[in-house]
C-alpha cells in the first residue's frame, strides 16, 4: 500500500462534489498560539529559572535533549492540552512545539520521546524538586508584588484537594473522608485588594492520610517574610477552612502577626451558645415563608487553646418549596475587626479557590500523578503549576479585555489552539495564521503588549 493511499481519504456524497482529505502538508501545527506563551515565558524567565534547579546526571556527550528542553516540552505541552508523556510524544515533531521547546521549528530533530520524558521525570532528586517549588513561590510573590506594591491587604488562601491514585504509587493512602486511595495536595493562593484574581503560588503533594495542616507551617514560615518584604504596607491575612483549625496553626499565625479567618467545625458548646439565635431565625423564616439568616459573635476557648479567641457565627433557616425547613450554622475564628456579617462575607470569598483547583485538574491535569515515585509525581504537579502560572500571566495581560476572567480551557481554545503554517528561511520564521481567525485582534493586542511590533 502506498504512502499516498494511507494519508488520504475520499468522501462520496451524492449531489455534491467528492471530498478528498489529505494529510500531506508539511510544517503545519494546530498550536500556533503557543508562541504567545513562549514570548511571555521568555519575558518573565519562568521556566528557565525553574530549570536551573533540575538535576542532569547524564553524560553530556550523549545528551540530545537538555533538561530545560524536556521541562519546557512538558510544560508547554500541558498548556496546549497534551496531558501526559504519551501525548507529548505524538506532537514531538510539531514545528511550533519544537520552537517553544528551544529547537529548530523545521529541523529534522524531534523533541523527547515518551521514554525520554519518563526517565527525565524519574531522575530528579528531592533537593531539586523542593528547590523548584520554593523558586516558584518566590517568583509568583515577586510578580504580584511588583504590580501591587502599595496594596493595603494581602490574602493567603490554603486548601487541600483529593488526587485519586492509579495503582501502586509511593505514599498513596486510603482517605476515609474521600473514600478512595489518593494523594492530598496542599495548594496556596495569593490575592490583593483591588485585584479579583487569586494567584496560585504553591502546590505540594502529600499522602492521602495527611492531616490538612501537614506542610502548612513550613510554608508560612517561608512565605510570610517574603510577602511582608514585597508588600511592606500591607496587612497579611490568612484564610483557611475548618480542617486547619488546630492550636498550632492559630499560634503560628499569631506569632507571625497575621490576621486570620479560619473555619471552625460545629460542636455542642458552640451550638448551645447559638441556640437562641437559631430558634429566632427559624421562627422568622416560618412567619415570612422565606429563608432567613442572622449573624453574631462570641468569645470561645477550648481546653487545647492557650487563649480565648473571637468566633463569629452565621445561623440560617433555609426554606424550600415542598420540603421542611433546614438549619445551617457556620463558625469562623478570627482576630479581624469588623461586624460578624462583614467577616463572614470576607470568609465566604475563599470559595473562589475551588474554581482554580478545578482548572488545575480539568484543564492542566495536575492530578495525573501516575508515576511510581513520589518525586516524579511531585514534579508533575509542579509542571502543571508552572503551566498555570503562565496562564495567570496571560490573564493579567488580558485584564482590559473580555477575557480578563476566562478560565484556562477558554484561553486555550481561543488563543492557543490556532492552525498555522510555519515557513523558515535563513533570515526569519514566518507563521501563517488564518486570515479569518475569530480572535486575531485580541491575539495581536497581547502580542504587541509583549513587545511585538507591526510588520
Amino acid at each position: 500500500m502506498s504512502d499516498r493511499t494511507t494519508q488520504s481519504v475520499l468522501f462520496q456524497d451524492p449531489g455534491q462534489k467528492p471530498l478528498l482529505a489529505r494529510f500531506d502538508t508539511e510544517s503545519q501545527s494546530s498550536d500556533g498560539g503557543l508562541v504567545l506563551l513562549k514570548q511571555l515565558d521568555q519575558g518573565i524567565g519562568l521556566t528557565s529559572r525553574l530549570a536551573q534547579h533540575l538535576i542532569d546526571g547524564r553524560q553530556s556527550a550523549r545528551v540530545l535533549h537538555s533538561s530545560e528542553s524536556l521541562f519546557q516540552q512538558r510544560v508547554f505541552g500541558l498548556c496546549a492540552g497534551y496531558e501526559d508523556c504519551n501525548d507529548s510524544e505524538r506532537v514531538r515533531s510539531d514545528p511550533v512545539m519544537k520552537m517553544v521547546s528551544g529547537r529548530d521549528a523545521t529541523g529534522d530533530d524531534s523533541l523527547g520521546s515518551q521514554p525520554t520524558l519518563s526517565r527525565f521525570e524519574n531522575a530528579q532528586t528531592g533537593r531539586a524538586v523542593v528547590s523548584m517549588q520554593q523558586e516558584l513561590e518566590t517568583f509568583v510573590i515577586d510578580r504580584v508584588g511588583k504590580r501591587h506594591r502599595k496594596a493595603p491587604t494581602v490574602m493567603l488562601d490554603f486548601d487541600s484537594t483529593c488526587d485519586k491514585g492509579y495503582g501502586t504509587q509511593q505514599f498513596l493512602a486510603f482517605s476515609g473522608f474521600y473514600k478512595s486511595w489518593c494523594f492530598l495536595p496542599l495548594l496556596g493562593f495569593l490575592s490583593v485588594d483591588g485585584d479579583p484574581d487569586q494567584y496560585l503560588f504553591s502546590a505540594r503533594l502529600r499522602t492521602g492520610t495527611a492531616h490538612n495542616t501537614k506542610g502548612l507551617l513550613s510554608i508560612l514560615r517561608r512565605v510570610i517574610p517574603q510577602v511582608r518584604k514585597r508588600f511592606p504596607k500591607a496587612e497579611i491575612r490568612v484564610r483557611l477552612d475548618a480542617g486547619f483549625a488546630t492550636p498550632r496553626v492559630f499560634e503560628a499565625l499569631e506569632e507571625h502577626k497575621c490576621k486570620y479567618l479560619v473555619g471552625m467545625a460545629k460542636n455542642s458548646r458552640l451550638d448551645e451558645d447559638t441556640d437562641t439565635d437559631q430558634i429566632l431565625t427559624c421562627l422568622s423564616a416560618y412567619l415570612s415563608g422565606e429563608s432567613e439568616k442572622d449573624f453574631g459573635e462570641l468569645q470561645y476557648k477550648t481546653k487545647s487553646w492557650k487563649a480565648t479567641r473571637r468566633v463569629i457565627y452565621k445561623v440560617e433557616a433555609l426554606m424550600y418549596d415542598g420540603r421542611s425547613q433546614r438549619e445551617n450554622r457556620r463558625y469562623v475564628v478570627t482576630n479581624l475587626e469588623g461586624t460578624p456579617e462583614e467577616i463572614w462575607q470576607l470568609y465566604a470569598k475563599r470559595g473562589d479557590s475551588e474554581n482554580r483547583i478545578k482548572e488545575l485538574k480539568n484543564d492542566l491535569w495536575m492530578d495525573r500523578t501516575s508515576c511510581r515515585r513520589i518525586l516524579a509525581n511531585q514534579l508533575r504537579v509542579l509542571m502543571a503549576t508552572t503551566a498555570y502560572v503562565l496562564f495567570q500571566e496571560l490573564r493579567w495581560r488580558l485584564r482590559r479585555t473580555e477575557l480578563r476572567r476566562a478560565q484556562v480551557h477558554r484561553l486555550r481554545n481561543m488563543l492557543i489552539k490556532l492552525g498555522v503554517r510555519v515557513v523558515e528561511s535563513t533570515r526569519r520564521i514566518v507563521m501563517h495564521f488564518s486570515r479569518d481567525c475569530p480572535w486575531k485582534e485580541t491575539w495581536l493586542r497581547v502580542a504587541k503588549g509583549m513587545g511585538a511590533v507591526p510588520a
